[in-house]
């Protein structure tokens, strides 16, 4: 165990650096924080590269301290430098980030959802803490969305992406990849010619697109659809937030898988 004083020191600069895209791209490597999102990520079978804690967080969890070949004793000000958060649970660990790039090797299948230029990184996480809960395989992230490793996005999926496939991608190339088995690929517009989500019955393989949140999605991808879908609503509000719509249409899209 190495003890770190110094926010000035090279291991603590390079943490700092993880909050930024580029820095996380070049090292392949991004940043955990807190308890349950290391542990999410040992339960998940990922190796835990780097393990950073307070004297009194490592005291009371001796148990976690093995999860790593490298373990950093740092002060609670090196773990707000670090981590961006007025309050950190005073633990933090650095992992590696999957291949985002790839796709599938055996033929898609499952329930996936697609994100296009969902900007907001709470949208984006609460999506993928979603799409894990309703049982989804996969979730697939367009050009122009908040990027899947920023720490917000990563707070906010609070251990799901361990549990899903998760990749970036021209949504273009992966909606004709769908049509190719298939499967169903369902838009989200509101619109009132567009189908309600009540009168679509999906198979096992479909795949869900929400779109940005001021915007909604693009005409192009729009048009490549099998469906685009609303939520009828009886109140007086225009519309709902999109992490919100996202969680109605999934539950209901994939109710034969999640039962």
């Amino acid at each position: 165990m190495e003890e770190l004083t110094s926010i000035h020191n090279q291991h603590v600069k390079n943490w700092k650096k993880l909050q930024t895209k580029k820095y996380r791209r070049q090292t392949g490597r991004y940043l955990l924080d807190g308890w349950h999102l290391v542990q999410e990520a040992h339960k998940a079978g990922i190796e835990i590269l780097q393990l950073i804690g307070t004297d009194e967080q490592l005291d009371a969890h001796q148990d976690l301290i093995g999860l790593s070949a490298e373990v950093y004793q740092v002060t609670e000000e090196i773990m707000r430098h670090i981590t961006e958060t007025v309050t950190p649970q005073g633990i933090a660990a650095v992992v590696e980030m999957p291949n985002a790039h790839q796709v599938p090797s055996a033929p898609l299948n499952g329930a996936w959802l697609l994100l296009d230029r969902v900007q907001d990184p709470g949208n984006v996480g609460t999506m993928v803490r979603t799409a894990d809960a309703a049982g989804f395989t996969g979730v697939v992230v367009g050009d122009r969305s908040a990027d899947l490793f920023s720490p917000k996005v990563v707070r906010s999926m609070q251990g799901s992406q361990f549990h899903l496939q998760m990749y970036e991608g021209d949504l273009s190339k992966w909606i004709e990849d769908f049509k190719q088995v298939d499967a169903p690929v369902y838009g989200t517009q509101l619109n009132p010619a567009a189908k309600s989500f009540r009168d679509v019955h999906p198979g096992a393989t479909f795949a869900l697109i929400m779109g940005n949140e001021g915007h909604g999605m693009s005409k192009e991808l729009l048009a490549q659809t099998t469906a685009n879908l609303y939520i009828p609503m009886r109140g007086e509000a225009e519309s709902l937030n999109v992490a919100v719509s996202a969680g109605i249409l999934m539950f209901q899209l994939n109710q034969g898988l999640a039962d």
